[in-house]
């Protein structure tokens, strides 16, 4: 009779070669590599921000706080892009830097029955920006906004200003009782 010990080590270095073969299969396997994009600085030329990214993001802190998801909308996207254009040009922070949020949606073509706005300076990061209006009462209101469903969101690099980015996110709901 053969003690246990010969008789499990059969069965060990099968174990044992499947176990190195299944890591080797995962070592294998793509692998996402570099940073997040919300880590991504925004204060270079030709950066591009991940607008797809900004709305899982405030999509998610809406789940997280009972309210439904937004997603991206060309018409909003303009708009956000122009007002964010229009700080960077001017190197100043302000929500009237192109017009007044209301004639700017109007402007826009998307019909607003809810329309609020966001704009910051200085934040190089998607994950900054979100922060720091997360932080902000009125901002947060903004991003928590009840009946929203849409967004457009940009930033824009400044190198000569001392702030170097400008954004601008615009959150909205389409009003379906116009036609």
């Amino acid at each position: 009779m053969l003690p246990i010990d010969a008789l499990l080590r059969p069965a060990r270095a099968l174990a044992l070669c499947m176990l190195t073969a299944g890591l080797a299969g995962c070592a294998s396997e793509a692998v996402p590599t570099g940073q997040p994009s919300f880590y991504r600085s925004m204060a270079a030329a030709q950066v591009e921000l991940d607008a797809a990214t900004a709305a899982s993001m405030i999509s998610g802190y809406r789940k997280n706080n009972g309210l439904g998801p937004v997603t991206l909308d060309p018409q909003l996207m303009q708009m956000a892009d122009a007002q964010a254009r229009a700080m960077a040009d001017r190197g100043k922070l302000d929500h009237n830097a192109s017009a007044p949020l209301t004639e700017r949606v109007r402007g826009s073509g998307f019909d607003a029955k809810i329309a609020v706005e966001n704009i910051g300076a200085g934040y190089h990061t998607l994950a900054e920006a979100f922060s720091g209006w997360r932080d902000s009462p009125q901002h947060r209101a903004n991003m928590l906004q009840r009946g929203v469903t849409k967004m457009g969101i940009a930033a824009v690099y400044a190198p000569n200003s001392k702030y170097k980015v400008f954004w601008s996110l615009v959150l909205a709901a389409p009003d379906d009782r116009r036609g």
